[in-house]
């Protein structure tokens, strides 16, 4: 879904075709800045991107004429809409139908040409118009009098994912090998979120998936083998992130385990809240009614607190022996 990040910018992700009439959706990470005047679009969200990563498109809004619903043009293209500008079309996909519906408002809000009245000088913001790797180069294009700036290379793709932009978007579409039922575990949610790293603390896209026993993630949805697996045992705590101010990260939570704090960016709010609510369901399913998270915690601190004590007693005994041995051999000694 769109949403409103720092900057009071619309934000989200969404397929687009680049190449008009090529029929091949990419996947793209959408910035609708009014201030400016724009809607740009980059290979991910630009936090997660090299310091001056170029965008892979920009466009406009004064050559935006109409944004609409555009699945019966296109039926083999789910929540599909379209940007006309000009002599151009821009074909885009949403994530699913509420998403295509709020995109084609906020589009069509931000391009609306009005007049204002005598001392009115109230402008919408974007919160309330909801309400209602790196390119080498790119080249712009007068199209019907209209110039668009597009992609010309799409070098590194790969690597950051539009392999991604091929592999599609959907935030519970599950793994190749996992859709052929090879997999014992039941599937809770999977998807991909930005996940902070232990050592060096960067940011790196991951595929996460939740099951009914632990949380994993990989390096795509194409990986067999999990990066990391993290039980749901160890789990003692989901949350929204209070600390986002200071990262700088929109739509964060987290994950505290004993050993270490998972911080996980998803792509809008509601996915965000979203995998809180999965996660933290997970747990109570796995533990049963009444067991929270914290409970178990709390379980862990007191089990080690009695563990503590039992060794400390353990050691005063085993240190008062030895010294009544001792002053028995010292007694004996003054005798001798």
């Amino acid at each position: 879904m769109p949403y409103v990040d720092r900057q009071n910018r619309i934000c989200g992700f969404l397929d687009i075709e680049e190449n008009e009439s090529s029929g091949r959706f990419l996947r793209r990470y959408f910035i609708l800045d009014t201030q400016q005047g724009s809607l740009l679009w980059y290979m991910d969200n630009p936090q997660n991107l090299p310091a001056g990563a170029d965008i892979m498109g920009s466009l406009k809004l004064t050559y935006i004429s109409k944004v609409s619903d555009a699945t019966k043009l296109r039926p083999k293209a789910e929540f599909c809409f379209v940007i006309n500008a000009g002599m151009r079309k821009f074909y885009l996909q949403a994530n699913d139908q509420q998403d295509l519906v709020e995109w084609i408002s906020v589009l069509n809000k931000a391009t609306k040409i009005t007049v204002p009245k005598p001392g009115d000088v109230h402008a919408e913001t974007p919160q309330e118009v909801l309400g209602a790797m790196k390119q080498v180069s790119y080249k712009m294009e007068i199209i019907g009098g209209v110039p668009i700036i597009t992609a010309t290379q799409e070098q590194g793709e790969g690597q950051n994912g539009a392999d991604r932009g091929g592999l599609k978007r959907g935030q519970n579409q599950l793994p190749y090998f996992l859709s052929r039922g090879t997999q014992d575990q039941t599937v809770v949610k999977a998807g991909y979120c930005v996940k902070q790293g232990a050592l060096m603390k960067n940011w790196k896209r991951r595929y996460f998936m939740l099951d009914e026993n632990a949380v994993s993630y990989y390096k795509s949805e194409l990986e067999r083998e999990a990066l990391r697996v993290i039980p749901l045992k160890e789990i003692y705590k989901v949350q929204e992130c209070k600390q986002s101010d200071l990262m700088m990260r929109d739509n964060l939570f987290e994950m505290v385990t004993s050993t270490r704090t998972f911080y996980v960016q998803s792509d809008s709010p509601e996915d965000m809240h979203s995998w809180i609510k999965a996660i933290s369901g997970a747990i109570v399913a796995q533990r049963g009614p009444g067991r929270s998270a914290n409970t178990e915690f709390h379980n862990l601190i007191m089990k080690t607190e009695v563990c503590f004590h039992v060794v400390l007693l353990i050691l005063t005994q085993i240190y008062t022996h030895t010294n009544i041995n001792t002053f028995s051999l010292s007694s004996s000694l003054l005798f001798v």
